[in-house]
C-alpha cells in the first residue's frame, strides 16, 4: 500500500511541475544535419527582390547624394539579412514557431524592400518601421528561444536588441524627417550604432560585453549562407541583364554587351567560389572560434564583395542599353568602383581565410589594371562596350591566374611542358 501511495504521490508532484518549454534551438549533436533549410532558401527569394530594388534605385539616381542614399540602404538590408542568418544558425526552421517567425520576418522584408524606390520621399516611414520591427523583434525572440543555453547567451540577445532599440529611435526620426539630407543623417546614425555592436561586443553599461563563447555557431552553416547571398547578388545581375537584352533590339554591340556582362558575371563567381568560399568553410567549421571568424569574415568582411556586385550590375545594364557613343562619368564610377570594391572584398576574405600574411598576387595585379582601364577612360574616352569589355577581360585574368595557382601551380605545370616526350 505505501508503495503505490508513494507512486500516486510521485505522479501528483510531477503533473504539478511546469512542463518544460519545448525547445526551438537546433539539435547539437554533431551527426545532425544542420545544413540550409529550404525554408532559409525561400526566406532568400525576398533579398533577390531587395538587391534588384537597389540596384535600380543607384540607377535612377547616380549622384554622390544617390549613392549615399544606396549605400545606407544596402547597409540596412545586409544587417536585416545577416542577423537573420546568425538567428537561424541557432534557432531549428523544422519547429513550427520558428518558422512563423522568419515567415513574419520575411513579410516585413518585403515591405523594406518595397519601400526602397521611395525611402528617401514617401516611404521612410515605412522602411524604418519595417527594418525596426525586423531587428528588434527577430532579436528578442531569439534571446527568448536560448534562454535554455544559459544566461550568458541570452545575454548576448538582450544587448543586442538594447542596441537595436536605440537606433530605432533615430530610424524613425529619420522616417519622420521629411528632408532627404536630414533623413540620411538620421539613418547613418543609427547605422553607425547598430554597426558597432559586434566589434565591440555589445558592450552596455551595466551589463557589459558579451564574449566569444556566446557568439558559439555552426562554421559550415554560416559559410553556406553567406555564399548563397553571393549567388543572390550574383543572380539579381544575371536577372537585370536578361530582362534588359529582352527588350532590346539585337545589334552586334548589344550582343557582345551581353556576353561580356554574363562573362563578367561568371568570373566573379569563379573567383568568390573557387578559392575562397571553400577555404572559408573548412577554416569557420575547424576553428576553436567560430564566433569570431563569423563576425570578422562573413559580417563585416562580405560587406564590399556584396555592394561591388551590386554596383556592377548597375553598368552591366547602362552597357546593354547604350553600349556605344559618350562615356558617361557615372558608368565609369559603377564599372571601376564597383570591380575595385568586389577585388579589395575578396582580397580581404581570402587573406582573412589563408591563415597567411601575405595578398594574393592575382587581386593585387587585378587592382592595378582597373586602376589602369580607370584612367584610359578618364583620358581616352572609350566607347562604353570596350570598357566593359576590358573589365570582363580583367576578372577572366584574375580567374584563370588564380585557379592556375591552386591547382596544380603555374611553376609545376610549365616544368610538365619541358619535360621531354617519348
Amino acid at each position: 500500500m505505501r508503495g503505490a501511495s508513494g507512486l500516486r504521490f510521485g505522479s501528483e508532484m510531477r503533473l504539478m511541475q511546469p512542463m518544460a518549454r519545448p525547445s526551438h534551438l537546433r539539435d547539437d549533436r554533431e551527426k545532425v544535419d544542420n545544413s540550409v533549410s529550404p525554408l532559409e532558401l525561400f526566406f532568400d527569394l525576398v533579398f533577390v527582390f531587395a538587391v534588384t530594388q537597389l540596384s535600380h534605385y543607384l540607377l535612377a539616381h547616380h549622384t554622390l547624394a544617390g549613392a549615399l542614399q544606396t549605400l545606407v540602404m544596402f547597409l540596412a538590408v545586409w544587417w536585416a539579412w545577416i542577423y537573420t542568418a546568425w538567428a537561424t544558425n541557432w534557432l531549428d526552421p523544422g519547429r513550427a514557431p520558428v518558422r512563423l517567425v522568419l515567415l513574419l520576418v520575411m513579410l516585413l522584408s518585403m515591405i523594406l524592400s518595397s519601400s526602397i524606390p521611395a525611402a528617401f520621399g514617401s516611404a521612410g516611414l515605412a522602411f524604418a518601421l519595417a527594418y525596426v520591427a525586423i531587428q528588434v523583434g527577430r532579436t528578442l525572440y531569439t534571446a527568448w528561444a536560448r534562454e535554455g543555453l544559459g544566461r550568458g547567451s541570452t545575454t548576448n540577445m538582450l544587448r543586442a536588441t538594447i542596441y537595436f532599440a536605440a537606433s530605432a529611435c533615430l530610424w524613425i526620426a529619420g522616417g519622420l524627417d521629411d528632408d532627404p539630407n536630414r533623413r540620411l543623417m538620421w539613418w547613418l546614425g543609427a547605422l553607425a550604432i547598430e554597426y558597432s555592436g559586434p566589434s565591440t561586443f555589445f558592450f552596455v553599461p551595466g551589463l557589459g560585453r558579451s564574449t566569444v563563447a556566446d557568439w558559439s555557431i555552426r562554421g559550415a552553416h554560416m559559410a553556406e549562407r553567406a555564399g548563397l547571398f553571393i549567388i543572390i547578388a550574383l543572380g539579381e545581375g544575371i536577372i537585370v541583364t536578361g530582362a534588359t537584352f529582352a527588350e532590346l533590339e539585337p545589334s552586334t554591340a548589344t550582343v557582345l554587351a551581353f556576353v561580356s556582362a554574363f562573362i563578367s558575371s561568371v568570373a566573379m563567381w569563379w573567383i568568390y567560389f573557387d578559392v575562397g568560399a571553400r577555404r572559408g568553410s573548412e577554416l569557420i567549421e575547424h576553428d576553436d572560434r567560430p564566433g569570431l571568424i563569423g563576425r570578422q569574415v562573413y559580417t563585416y568582411g562580405h560587406i564590399p564583395i556584396v555592394a561591388g556586385i551590386i554596383v556592377i550590375a548597375v553598368a552591366d545594364e547602362q552597357v546593354l542599353t547604350h553600349p556605344t557613343g559618350h562615356l558617361e562619368s557615372y558608368f565609369v564610377a559603377a564599372l571601376v568602383g564597383g570591380a575595385i570594391l568586389f577585388i579589395c572584398g575578396a582580397m580581404l576574405f581570402k587573406r582573412m581565410t589563408s591563415g597567411q600574411r601575405f595578398w594574393p598576387l592575382s587581386h593585387c595585379a587585378g587592382l592595378v589594371m582597373f586602376a589602369l582601364i580607370g584612367l584610359w577612360a578618364f583620358v581616352a574616352h572609350p566607347e562604353p562596350l570596350a570598357l566593359h569589355v576590358g573589365a570582363t577581360a580583367i576578372f577572366l585574368i584574375i580567374a584563370i591566374w588564380e585557379w592556375g595557382s591552386f591547382h596544380g601551380g603555374w611553376a609545376e605545370r610549365l616544368a610538365h611542358l619541358r619535360e621531354p616526350r617519348g
